[in-house]
């Protein structure tokens, strides 16, 4: 099973490279709801907090300032803690 890899405070030209901040915006409020990726997400928190347990593992706690890797085919339950805004990008 692939993992959700987490890079905290990731390096600005990293981010740049990847063109992170110019990626759309997705917001939600503090809820709990599963969730399947279809195709590999990659996002950067610009606030809230969230954990991700991933079906049959550990939950993985996401927070404002990660990039976040979450790979195709995965399920899992989002438990939103805080308020998320995030930049994604799928594919």
């Amino acid at each position: 099973m692939e993992t959700i890899q987490v890079v905290r405070n990731p390096d600005e030209a990293q981010l740049k490279t990847l063109g992170a901040r110019t990626w759309p915006i997705w917001t939600c409020e503090v809820s709990a709801f599963p969730w399947t990726y279809d195709s590999q997400e990659t996002c950067l928190l610009l606030e809230g907090e969230v954990v991700v347990t991933p079906e049959g593992g550990s939950g993985v706690t996401i927070k404002a300032g990660d990039l976040v890797v979450f790979p195709a085919g995965m399920a899992c339950h989002w438990n939103v803690v805080k308020p998320v805004r995030k930049h994604y990008r799928f594919g």
